[in-house]
């Protein structure tokens, strides 16, 4: 049986489409022209794509220039675009030319289409609701597209600070867990001086804490939207009364703080927030990696490396080593905070080739920002709940790394001065006994005052060992 089709026109002629769908002409010429991503445009800019439609056709029956019956349909139809139930329908390929013209027609015909079914009419009735006239009415790809991409980071972002939230709550709690245990501190990767395991989780817990801040200021960044701007930020075609309109119903219908730009040629032409919120992301990327790795190093062995921490078994390290265990979640984290960092570059370069009054590489800064930010997220939360939450530490390997000479050295040093420790150090170095032995045999201290200078109080007292 032959499907029934009906035939849209465009510009450049007619196209035949199932004449049941909700996709259009414009669609249907996008699915042909753009595969190189081979994944589709993000669903949560989709779904904020969504909200600026309902934005748009409510400030426009506020302005007079959309009725109320086309305009109680486009609200469904446009609700149910937010609420992802038509996100298979939206499909498109993340990567098109023009500017993000194509995720603007998309969700401009599937609305127009959704809303024609909901006034009891056919999918590509324009002459009930038309994409151009009723779903695009007084906007442009380059005010919509912009605003819906700043919506759907808004609400990434607000997730990556919960899941980076969840990790340093991780980290604080093996802080706690490992504050009495003392081991040995390292710099250039040779022996230093003495610390505990659980000051070592609250640096990491710290650092975190300013990745949570700083993610929480990117909501200031991305908040200013050209909505109302039209084609290049004049608000052509688009009446006074709307502009300022549009932003205000888009605001309660996110429930996101969104502001008008003060000037929408600037916030038109110019998408430096977003290479300035991947430049922020980027120091997250930089602690995941960072911490990742050492993770790696402190239970590296376990027998011929650190040793220090016991890294929870998620699988098989090897198909030809028999119980090797590898860090894979640290592994894998490390990749996810790499992935960010080219993605940041990613960014930075298409921010960059916005070329004067709009930037047609817009799609690519969607593409990587959004997925690029769920990637930190699940990165986050992978580390925490896979990893450091079940981390257990080998308290013998702490002790015996921590008798290192240089270390124990250290520790007295405040008490007995440099030089004369120095050569316990020398001693100890030439004759393999302990510097605590020779302290203790030479007189100058005892085993007790040795062992309170070594303590996890002195350890980490400010001052320690004086």
């Amino acid at each position: 049986m032959t499907e029934a089709m009906r035939v849209e026109h465009d510009l450049l002629g007619e196209v035949a489409v199932p004449a049941d769908s909700l996709r259009g002409i414009h669609a249907a010429r996008a699915a042909a022209n753009f595969d190189l991503a081979g994944r589709p445009v993000h669903p949560e800019l989709m779904r904020a794509m969504g909200a600026v439609k309902l934005a748009a056709a409510r400030a426009a029956h506020h302005a007079g220039t959309l009725d109320a019956v086309r305009l109680a349909a486009i609200e469904q139809a446009a609700l149910e675009v937010m609420e992802g139930r038509w996100d298979a329908a939206l499909h498109t390929d993340a990567l098109q030319g023009g500017a993000g013209t194509t995720v603007n027609m998309v969700v401009n015909e599937l609305i127009a289409n959704r809303a024609c079914q909901l006034m009891g009419g056919q999918p590509g009735d324009r002459s009930l609701v038309s994409p151009h006239d009723h779903i695009n009415i007084h906007q442009s790809t380059n005010d919509a597209v912009p605003t819906a991409i700043r919506i759907a980071a808004i609400r990434g972002t607000r997730a990556l600070e919960d899941a980076v939230v969840r990790l340093q709550e991780s980290c604080q709690a093996r802080e706690r867990d490992f504050a009495g245990v003392v081991c040995l501190g390292r710099t250039e990767m040779m022996d230093a001086v003495l610390l505990t395991m659980g000051r070592r989780f609250g640096a990491w817990s710290d650092a975190l804490g300013r990745d949570r801040w700083r993610i929480s200021k990117c909501e200031e960044r991305l908040r200013v939207v050209n909505l109302g701007g039209t084609a290049i930020g004049t608000a052509l075609g688009a009446p006074r009364q709307y502009v300022f309109k549009a932003t205000d119903e888009l605001r309660a219908i996110t429930g996101l703080p969104l502001a008008r730009a003060e000037n929408l040629i600037d916030g038109t032409a110019n998408a430096d927030a977003f290479a300035e919120v991947a430049g922020i992301l980027g120091a997250l990327a930089a602690n995941l990696v960072k911490m990742s790795d050492d993770l790696r190093l402190l239970a590296s062995g376990p027998q011929g490396g650190f040793g220090e921490l016991i890294l929870p078994a998620r699988q098989e390290g090897s198909s030809i080593m028999p119980g090797k265990i590898n860090p894979v979640i640290p592994e894998s984290v490390v990749q996810a905070g790499l992935s960010w960092m080219g993605d940041q570059q990613v960014i930075v370069q298409a921010c960059a080739r916005g070329c004067l009054e709009i930037n047609p590489y817009l799609p690519l800064v969607a593409d990587r920002l959004l997925y690029g930010i769920d990637t930190l997220a699940r990165a986050c939360l992978a580390l925490a709940t896979k990893c450091i939450d079940g981390i257990a530490i080998d308290a013998t390997r702490c002790a015996a790394n921590a008798s290192a000479i240089t270390a124990q050295a250290t520790a007295i040093a405040g008490r007995l001065g440099h030089h004369r420790v120095s050569e316990l150090a020398r001693q100890a170095l030439a004759t393999g006994r302990t510097v605590r032995d020779l302290a203790i045999d030479a007189g100058l201290l005892t085993g007790a005052e040795f062992d309170e200078l070594t303590s996890p109080a002195a350890v980490m007292r400010l001052g320690g060992g004086s």
